[in-house]
C-alpha cells in the first residue's frame, strides 16, 4: 500500500524531470520509511541530482505521505 502511494506521488513530479530529459524509478521502501529511488536519463549524471532528490522529491513525498522519512539515491 505504501509503495503504491509513493508511485502515485512520484507520477506527480515525473513530468518536471522528464521536461529536463530525466526520470525517476522507484526501487524500494524500508520499514523505517526510507525510500530508495534511481534517477535516470539526464538526471542520473546531473551534478544537481542530490539536490533534486532531497529538496524536490523528498519534500514532495514527505508532504504527500507522512510515513516517508527520507529519500536516498541508488
Amino acid at each position: 500500500m505504501l509503495e503504491d502511494q509513493i508511485k502515485i506521488a512520484l507520477d506527480k513530479v515525473r513530468p518536471s524531470l522528464q521536461a529536463d530529459g530525466g526520470d525517476v524509478e522507484f526501487v524500494s521502501v524500508a520499514d523505517d520509511g526510507t525510500v530508495s529511488l534511481k534517477l535516470t536519463g539526464a538526471c542520473g549524471g546531473c551534478p544537481m541530482a542530490q539536490m533534486t532528490l532531497k529538496m524536490g522529491i523528498e519534500n514532495h513525498l514527505k508532504k504527500e505521505i507522512p510515513e516517508v522519512t527520507s529519500v536516498i539515491g541508488v
